[in-house]
């Protein structure tokens, strides 16, 4: 197994179970598995959008993070949050300084949210 490269936004997450042949998806499917993680906040975000009533979505986000491996929000990482400029408490901010604590590129299909954030590196897999 690979070390984590990349951190995937919720959005990327998204795209990824919604479609197998997005862009998103397919740009997943080039990385070795380990390359790519999530945070702990964006896994949140798309189990929470899973009704438990819907199985095989339930079925196919349990397959997504088996290879894209959810990263604990720790010590770290808030610490990373608290130096960052002020924007209005958000989850992108959260998974923003996960990124960085951890010393990855985000994957987002948002850059302009994340834009105001020096030193993280942001890639988009869905264009």
């Amino acid at each position: 197994m690979t070390d984590p490269q990349f951190l995937i936004d919720t959005n990327i997450a998204i795209y990824v179970l919604n479609d197998a042949a997005s862009p998103a998806a397919l740009r997943l499917a080039t990385k070795d598995v380990g390359s790519v993680a999530i945070s702990a906040i964006a896994y949140a975000e798309v189990m929470r959008g899973i009704p438990s009533s819907e199985i095989e979505a339930l079925a196919s986000a349990r397959n997504l993070f088996e290879l894209v491996i959810v990263q604990p929000f720790d010590a770290a990482a808030a610490l990373a949050y608290a130096r960052l400029p002020f924007r209005r408490g958000s989850f992108d901010r959260l998974i923003a300084a996960h990124a960085l604590a951890l010393g990855l590129t985000l994957v987002t299909n948002n850059e302009g949210d994340f834009g105001d954030i020096p030193g993280l590196r942001v890639e988009n897999w869905a264009a």
